[in-house]
């Protein structure tokens, strides 16, 4: 069986140190970078835009694994495939256009992510789910900080993975939103095999040693 990826999450990142950050998250067992891109519209909050993600590509040596909550995502697909990501991820929600969106970042040489909001059912992803090489689960609602960890993602997850065995597809499923080691392990059980952590991460007196530990507990 395939091992369980830790992604952890920039924007909880110490941004006069990001450098340091970064390297850090270099030098531990994390498996991705998970960068979230806000416009204030799709989201009601900002975050950082291309300069910065052009300044953490520079110095990261791991997957970089790009979420935008943003309108109209089409616009930059190109953009951030020359900035260096690896996966793109878009909301489902911001996408009139699913397949074609999926096409373009493809096209670019990426691999196409779909994020869900937590209200919003897996079943809309019945038709694409063999173009999608990553469905993220937001297991908070996108773009608030702080918020506790969704209950249902567990079921959601679960419906997820039925979805995928029965369509025969090789997508992954990504969680992001609250997630710490009280549930991490469930969320395994249930089907995810990528995890994203936040201030869990970088609010922990020690981050690399909290990577490792979740990390552990994801494949235990």
């Amino acid at each position: 069986m395939s091992s369980k990826l830790i992604a952890p999450s920039v924007l909880a990142a110490d941004f006069a140190n990001l450098q340091r950050d970064i390297e850090m998250i270099n030098a531990s067992d994390a498996d991705w970078f998970h960068i979230d891109i806000m416009d204030g519209v799709f989201v009601p909050n900002i975050s950082y835009g291309m300069p910065v993600l052009k300044a953490i590509t520079k110095h990261a040596t791991k997957t970089i694994d790009v979420h935008l909550m943003i309108v109209d995502p089409d616009r930059y697909i190109k953009t951030f495939a020359e900035l260096g990501s690896d996966i793109l991820t878009v909301h489902y929600e911001a996408c009139t256009h699913l397949h074609r969106t999926l096409q373009a970042i493809k096209a670019e040489g990426m691999k196409a992510g779909v994020a869900l909001n937590p209200h919003t059912n897996i079943n809309v992803l019945e038709d694409t789910i063999n173009d999608i090489d990553l469905v993220l689960i937001m297991s908070v609602n996108p773009g608030f900080g702080g918020q506790s960890f969704i209950e249902n993602t567990f079921n959601k997850v679960k419906d997820l993975k039925a979805l995928i065995k029965r369509k025969n597809a090789t997508t992954l499923i990504e969680v992001d939103g609250g997630v710490t080691n009280k549930n991490a392990k469930q969320l395994v059980d249930a089907g995810a095999d990528a995890l994203v952590a936040g201030s869990y991460v970088f609010k922990s007196d020690n981050p690399t040693a909290t990577i490792k530990d979740l990390r552990a507990l994801a494949n235990s």
